[in-house]
């Protein structure tokens, strides 16, 4: 699995990288139905409307993003699909854990790794309104930093390593109102520690 891969020319909707039952009981099929096949699938069918008969037509997903300017309709649909893109790959079914570099840099940002769980628990549930907490590499260290609604850490120059969706269509079918439960779940049984790694390696 490429770190961080660049979306080129057509902006498509890529397959789950699992089935859809394989995240349960944390993310049920059905929300996946929802998220992936409606929420998502509607943010690439808008972009790519928005930029058909553009100069932007055909650049890559970050290109566009980029490039977006004052276009916030545009913005925000290809920031989501960028967002929903690099999530989908921050789940696994199968238990991982940080790579020793990770784990190292981990244990010097946040003290272990029990502790940047609590931290980015702490982010995700504190994000007011829709939005997307995410673990980035920053200089010498790890941060924890909030988007709100569609914003996205490369829109800002920043390196992201893994992230949580706390959009209400992420968790609300399964978890209703109980945002902080669903993102200790998906931290404890769901977080894709390689992708993450993969992604440190290469910053």
């Amino acid at each position: 699995m490429a770190p961080l891969d660049d979306q080129k020319t057509t902006i498509t909707l890529p397959p789950l990288p699992f089935a859809d039952n394989a995240l349960e009981p944390t993310i049920s099929a059905r929300t996946l139905s929802f998220h992936h096949g409606k929420h998502h699938k509607a943010y690439v069918d808008k972009t790519n409307e928005l930029i058909k008969g553009t100069p932007l037509a055909g650049r890559s997903l970050e290109d566009i993003i980029r490039g977006a300017g004052d276009n916030k309709p545009l913005f925000n649909n290809a920031a989501q699909v960028w967002n929903h893109n690099f999530y989908w790959k921050c789940l696994s079914p199968k238990a991982t854990k940080p790579g020793a570099d990770l784990q190292s840099k981990i244990d010097a940002s946040f003290g272990s790794l029990d502790a940047l769980k609590e931290k980015l628990t702490k982010a995700a549930v504190g994000q007011f309104g829709s939005g997307w907490a995410w673990l980035i590499a920053k200089g010498d260290g790890l941060e924890i930093v909030t988007t709100s609604n569609a914003d996205t850490p490369i829109a800002h120059g920043q390196k992201p390593l893994l992230t949580g969706d706390v959009w209400e269509h992420a968790y609300y079918l399964d978890w209703q109102n109980q945002r902080e439960a669903h993102v200790k779940a998906l931290l404890d049984k769901l977080a894709n520690w390689d992708f993450a790694t993969e992604n440190f390696a290469a910053k």
